[in-house]
């Protein structure tokens, strides 16, 4: 009779919190044992808050937020393979509708713009531009020893770098004359400046 009792009081209390039980008993001279096992129906509820609360804390802290993709090639990359299809001097690299884009400054000063496809670093177009500021540019490079794709190797420290343009602005010297460049990370886009002759990156100012 007590045994009886025991297993319908676990039952009721399994019953009650929304899952099933186990109940064994186990009878003694004067007294029972009872042992209650939670079945894999808590476990699973459990598991599904946390995942939903794991969530919840990606996306308010910004960590969930997926930076924009590159695919697999990366600025640098895609600088390389423009120059080996276009021999010159990168001037620039934005990935764009979906393509890298790249300027080159080739001998004679042409302007050539050349397309790589991001996941498979093929080259996708290439043509020659009308631009007319060569002389600008291979002064503002003149003692440059920081080429596009280096800046863009030494940015990637910072994230994904999803562009990189020469800045010419600044004095006759170049001393105020970098790379700028633009990563995405967890963080969110943030822009740098690469030193054309150390390579160092620091924050653009404008970007605070």
């Amino acid at each position: 009779m007590k045994r009886n009792i025991v297993i319908a009081v676990v039952t009721a209390a399994a019953l009650v919190g929304g899952g099933t039980a186990t109940a064994l008993a186990v009878a003694g001279d004067d007294e029972n044992t009872t042992s209650v096992t939670r079945t894999d129906d808590d476990r699973d509820d459990r598991d599904e808050r946390a995942d939903r609360d794991d969530k919840d804390d990606r996306d308010d802290d910004g960590t969930g937020a997926a930076a924009p993709a590159s695919g697999k090639v990366t600025a640098a990359e895609a600088i390389a393979t423009a120059l080996d299809h276009t021999p010159g001097t990168a001037v620039s690299a934005e990935l764009d509708d979906g393509s890298w884009e790249i300027d080159v400054l080739a001998e004679g000063d042409t302007w050539h713009t050349v397309r790589i496809a991001p996941d498979s670093g093929k080259v996708l177009s290439a043509h020659q531009d009308d631009e007319d500021d060569a002389a600008e540019v291979r002064a503002a490079l003149k003692n440059a020893t920081v080429t596009a794709e280096q800046a863009a190797r030494a940015a990637e420290s910072k994230g994904t770098v999803v562009s990189v343009d020469l800045d010419d602005d600044g004095d006759g010297d170049g001393d105020d004359r970098a790379w700028d460049t633009e990563t995405h990370a967890s963080g969110g886009e943030r822009e740098w400046k690469v030193d054309l002759r150390s390579g160092a990156v620091v924050a653009d100012r404008d970007d605070d």
